[in-house]
């Protein structure tokens, strides 16, 4: 066979128990304890390590059109970040342009994925226009590919309104798919800019304050209503403010199939961070609230009512986030023209992994929220998610007593900052193995461009919020 991980301590999102992993053609063959070296070609020893699967990031936006540029991490630069670590899978967003069926969305982003991913990934289709039968409908073929998940956007000038939405959770009750809504109230944001703008307010901080507690609060709540009208289940991407946590767990105890994905980024840092000197590079949507909606968000990781982290990595330049003093043109420039997005995708797993060792969660709850439950909630977990027979090796040696500061020299990905600059962990990643194949070791990327592949996911189905 082809390699064998002895004598670590394998932790599940249920089990934590030491045993060794068989490895044989990219899949999970074995696990035991009474392995003949000599059957293998390649052997690590774990001693004194867990080995656990490898995370899935189920929000990342990898060489977007955005804010005037393009996010600095293309597919291959961000899968390599991933694999760095200890996320070996990742999903992707599609946007679908008017006119444009949903799966030739798919494969034209595909086209552009298949050469450079270095580890796997899937999409999630960002809904663009469903003003037509033909339009709605094309979602079902984008399902039967094997693409379950769509993304609303209730702001921006792409995003849909409440009808549109409406139709689109409908839809999916019909054909085995999940609607993930970023929920923002758009009206109230763009009065609330033309307000701090026309008072000279131009700063990171007014970012904030233009997209404030309130402002998310009011939509997820109005994203909640809208799934139970339609009886659909519903997934609230980077959920960021206590209004809509609270609203996620008064659903979710009332049976209905609502689900949450927080970042980290919140679970971290608050709206203080708009006050830095160079607050602009924390500049994201949602940004950063305040402790109340921080230590709500905790709570529901404690209480269940949080499914998955991801990252909603997005990162941009510190040139290009600078375009909020003076834009690329020379002219002024203020809060509204800089990038929204920060880097994560390197730091999801490592960061969560920490908070176990610190003993805020379990190993087994981190494992839960950045590798089961995605794999769960968006059809994968017939390949990937957990360590067990007939899976994919992807799979993770982590040391939990080797102490790691964040810098960005350290990273994996093309941009040149990281809004974790200086964070200490204990603990991290020593390996990563993609389909069993080792893409990380000691600091190193041993991977390859275009080795990743598309991983196609199941029809879903959900009648409540347990997964």
């Amino acid at each position: 066979m082809d390699l064998l991980i002895k004598n670590g301590t394998i932790v599940t999102a249920t089990e934590t128990y030491e045993a060794d992993v068989a490895v044989d053609g990219g899949k999970i063959a074995a696990i035991g304890t009474e392995f003949n070296e000599k059957d293998f070609t390649e052997v690590a020893d774990a001693k004194g390590k867990y080995v656990l699967p490898g995370a899935i990031d189920g929000h990342t936006h990898l060489a977007l059109a955005f804010g005037g540029t393009i996010s600095s991490d293309d597919y291959y630069a961000g899968t390599r970040s991933a694999a760095c670590g200890g996320t070996t899978t990742v999903f992707d967003f599609v946007q679908q342009g008017q006119g444009e069926r949903m799966l030739d969305a798919v494969k034209r982003r595909d086209a552009m994925a298949s050469v450079d991913a270095a580890v796997d990934y899937s999409f999630h289709i960002g809904v663009g226009d469903v003003n037509t039968k033909e339009m709605l409908d094309s979602m079902e073929e984008a399902v039967e590919y094997g693409i379950p998940s769509f993304k609303v956007f209730m702001v921006y000038d792409f995003g849909v309104d409440d009808g549109s939405f409406y139709k689109v959770l409908q839809k999916s009750t019909e054909i085995g798919a999940l609607v993930g809504v970023h929920a923002e109230n758009r009206d109230v944001n763009n009065l609330l800019v033309e307000r701090y703008l026309s008072e000279g307010k131009t700063e990171a901080w007014w970012h904030y304050m233009a997209k404030n507690e309130m402002v998310e609060g009011e939509a997820d709540v109005r994203a909640i209503n809208l799934a139970k009208m339609a009886g659909a289940p519903l997934y609230i991407v980077h959920l960021a403010d206590e209004m809509g946590m609270k609203a996620v767990t008064e659903a979710q105890n009332e049976g209905y199939p609502i689900f949450a994905e927080t970042c980290p980024q919140y679970l971290h840092f608050t709206n203080e961070v708009y006050k830095r000197e160079r607050g602009r590079d924390f500049v994201c949507s949602p940004p950063m609230k305040n402790q109340a909606s921080q230590d709500a968000i905790w709570d529901g990781i404690q209480n269940g009512s949080i499914t998955t982290v991801a990252t909603d990595h997005c990162p941009f330049t510190q040139a290009e986030k600078d375009w909020g003093i003076t834009k690329k043109d020379g002219t002024p420039g203020d809060f509204t023209t800089i990038p929204n997005g920060c880097a994560g995708v390197e730091n999801m797993y490592p960061y969560m992994l920490a908070q176990a060792v610190s003993g805020r969660i379990t190993m087994n709850k981190a494992v839960e929220l950045c590798a089961t439950n995605p794999s769960k909630l968006f059809g994968l977990d017939y390949c990937k998610g957990a360590i067990r027979v007939g899976l994919d090796a992807d799979l993770v040696i982590y040391d939990p007593e080797k102490a790691f500061t964040i810098t960005n020299d350290a990273m994996h990905g093309d941009t040149d900052h990281t809004i974790w600059e200086g964070v200490q962990l204990k603990g991290y990643p020593e390996a990563t193995y993609s389909r069993g194949n080792l893409v990380f070791k000691d600091g190193e990327f041993l991977g390859k461009r275009g080795d990743g592949k598309l991983i196609k996911c199941k029809k879903l189905s959900f009648t409540g919020p347990e997964l």
